[in-house]
């Protein structure tokens, strides 16, 4: 029960980190190499794609989704796709797919002569699933050991995530102390007290039985 107790609260917090990994905002420096345009349709993998640019049809197949291709100083090469978030989850609320392809497109550079810019972005990349990280926004720097701005937006977050964490370990703290605690300890002791019961019948029965051997 230890070991079970334990699997189920490692498992529980391993999902909420591994989604908050996946939603919240990350900034990478990197040198845009190529922005394209592709047919997706996706299949086992199209919970890691957004719904269809907003205006658009949604529920079909297929859609055009735009693509930055990148490189990362010292780190390699990144893809990110560029879709509409809408009104859906995550809720960054992005409809300004074409500008932004509009402005990874005019950032392009080489290796000969750099351009380098932080990209805002949420997600993963897995190549085995075809998994790209979807980028919110973008803007050019002055060189790749450009500082990252500060992730307030995850800290606050994280905060505000944590207070409700401890406001209902709080609460439940509380009616387990006011309730649940209480009624355990009445059925605890009504079972002991029907265990002793038991075993004083069983002692009176053991004692009638050896009384009724030694009249025999």
């Amino acid at each position: 029960m230890f070991y079970l107790k334990w699997g189920i609260l490692v498992s529980f917090w391993l999902i909420v980190a591994s989604f908050l990994h996946y939603t919240l905002p990350q900034v990478d420096v990197v040198r845009i190499t190529d922005t394209y345009e592709q047919r997706i349709e996706p299949g086992e993998n199209r919970l890691f794609w957004a719904q269809a640019d907003a205006g658009n049809a949604q529920g079909t197949v297929g859609r055009d989704v735009f693509f930055i291709q990148t490189q990362r100083p010292g780190k390699g090469v990144m893809v990110y796709r560029n879709e509409d978030t809408g009104w859906g989850w995550p809720p960054y609320f992005k409809f300004d797919t074409a500008n932004l392809q509009a402005e990874a497109n005019d950032l392009r550079s080489t290796s000969a002569n750099p351009q380098f810019a932080m990209i805002r972005h949420y997600g993963w990349r897995n190549e085995l699933f075809s998994i790209y990280p979807n980028a919110i926004s973008l803007w050019p720097v002055e060189s790749a050991e450009a500082r990252k701005p500060l992730p307030w937006l995850n800290t606050l977050i994280l905060i505000v995530i944590a207070a409700m964490v401890y406001g209902i370990w709080v609460r439940w703290r509380r009616f387990r102390e006011k309730r649940i605690d209480p009624t355990l300890e009445e059925m605890q002791d009504s079972w002991e007290a029907r265990e002793d019961r038991w075993a004083e019948k069983r002692a009176r029965l053991r004692r009638w039985w050896a009384a009724k051997r030694r009249g025999y």
